[in-house]
């Protein structure tokens, strides 16, 4: 992705991207979720600018206020998830793509978090909205910030 559009394109008529950059805005996401699916806390958090702001109210009580914070309970997750030898998996679907008109990009996805003890059946952990703000650096997309929202918490 060395040729991420710092101004996207945007179709007139209702501010969506062009297809050429929701692609790209796809493939930033599968493979962000594969670092993080894969157990690589550091590259994974690697994709959030160094001041993210990472808000997940039904889990956190507070955001996670930068990348340094998001590697650490990144990399806790990982330990956590090696301890109870479980499979962890993210599906991202229904992906939203809109250009802030200042260079970022607004998202909203919805996802479901997997997981499966080994030897175990697959259980859907979470169904959740993500919404991004994406910001172009060095070639490539970080987020700058993510606000997740379980669905049947008492958000919303």
């Amino acid at each position: 992705m060395s040729d991420v559009t710092p101004h996207p394109v945007r179709n007139a008529a209702d501010g969506f991207v062009s297809a050429e950059v929701y692609a790209r805005v796809q493939q930033f996401y599968a493979r962000q979720m594969g670092l993080l699916d894969d157990g690589r806390p550091d590259e994974w958090a690697g994709t959030f600018t160094e001041d993210a702001v990472f808000q997940e109210a039904s889990r956190l009580d507070e955001p996670l206020r930068g990348r340094e914070a998001i590697r650490a309970s990144s990399r806790a997750r990982k330990v956590r998830l090696e301890e109870a030898k479980v499979d962890f998996r993210h599906w991202l679907g229904m992906l939203e793509v809109t250009d802030a008109g200042d260079g970022s990009l607004v998202t909203r996805a919805y996802a479901l978090a997997m997981r499966t003890q080994r030897g175990g059946e697959l259980d859907i952990f979470a169904s959740v909205v993500c919404r991004d703000r994406l910001v172009p650096v060095d070639g490539s997309w970080q987020v700058r910030s993510r606000d997740l929202e379980h669905d049947g918490s008492d958000r919303g």
